[in-house]
């Protein structure tokens, strides 16, 4: 019984990480800003969707609002979103932006040369 539970687990766990795999970091931060998903489920959606410049949000009006529009032609959809979305994923967008440039300010530490500081014994590490 223990093995089919591990294995029901682990089946969860690689499925869970195929799907995150499929959808890429935007589209993963406009959702969680907000943006609404629209599917691309005709030709017309699908012509206009392949019109919209890859990979960039862009603004369009209609019926005097305006709104902030990003297509991802590769699953047919589009991600549409108001002011309070798009400053949302801004603010999102900044926060990671600043999580990578600490990621690679830490790796750059840890690549840096101990010179007559380098790791030791006494202090638990190995090299």
């Amino acid at each position: 019984m223990e093995k089919v539970k591990a294995l029901l687990f682990a089946a969860v766990l690689a499925a869970l990480a195929l799907g995150c795999n499929t959808t890429a970091p935007t589209e993963n931060m406009l959702t969680a800003a907000g943006f609404k998903t629209i599917p691309a489920d005709n030709q017309e959606k699908l012509a206009h969707l392949n019109t919209l410049p890859p990979g960039k949000i862009t603004t369009v009006k209609r019926s005097g609002t305006l709104y902030y529009v990003y297509p991802d032609a590769k699953n047919n959809t589009l991600y549409v979103g108001q002011q309070e979305q798009y400053q949302e994923y801004q603010k999102l967008r900044r926060q990671k932006l600043m999580e990578d440039e600490q990621l690679n300010a830490a790796d750059a530490n840890n690549e840096a040369p101990w010179g007559v500081w380098g790791p030791s014994e006494s202090f638990g590490w190995r090299q």
